[in-house]
């Protein structure tokens, strides 16, 4: 975390980070989309200015900076993205990629470390599924990468929440799901 020039926190790639990567710090980037209106621009808009402003600039970093920009002017919050807000939780297990997936897929399992009813909704067998959320239309996404033998990584992606304490909500709420996942796979 570091502050904006206006004196307030920002997350997001450190001052030195973005000057090595686009030639200017964010104090410099604030000042110049300033200037440029952004205030005023949607998000589009701004990595369009900041791709005018440095060409050389990788499309992952000009959307760096426009959303950094957009989170120290109060225009957008923390895990909003344009079609709501959203947050991701990974947790490794030490069990084999079939017994992680099974934990997700076979609704007994489930029902043993998630205390919500979800639906699945599309699943690429090993490697990822699609779930329907009992809530409001969120969506998972999750997905499980082998790590070795018996080794798992499982990444949750909730996808369609409301406002910015909905996503704080529903981190805790993935961190705690995800960790009794954990101890029932490696108990």
């Amino acid at each position: 975390m570091t502050n904006d020039s206006s004196g307030g926190a920002r997350s997001g790639p450190g001052d030195e980070a973005v000057r090595n990567a686009t030639g200017r710090g964010w104090d410099e980037w604030f000042a110049q989309l300033d200037a440029a209106g952004a205030r005023e621009m949607d998000h589009r808009q701004i990595v369009a200015r900041v791709g005018e402003i440095e060409p050389d600039a990788s499309g992952w970093w000009r959307q760096s900076v426009a959303v950094g920009y957009e989170k120290a002017r109060g225009i957008r919050q923390d895990h909003e993205k344009p079609g709501g807000f959203e947050i991701s939780r990974t947790k490794t297990v030490d069990v084999p990629l079939a017994a992680a997936y099974e934990a997700w897929s076979d609704a007994e399992v489930r029902s043993r470390w998630l205390d919500a009813s979800v639906r699945i909704r599309k699943e690429t067998p090993g490697k990822s599924m699609r779930v329907d959320w009992p809530e409001g239309g969120q969506i998972l996404d999750v997905r499980f990468t082998e790590k070795g033998p018996a080794k798992t990584q499982v990444s949750v992606q909730h996808t369609k929440l409301p406002d910015a304490e909905a996503a704080g909500s529903m981190k805790n709420v993935w961190t705690a799901a995800l960790t009794r996942m954990k101890e029932l796979l490696e108990s």
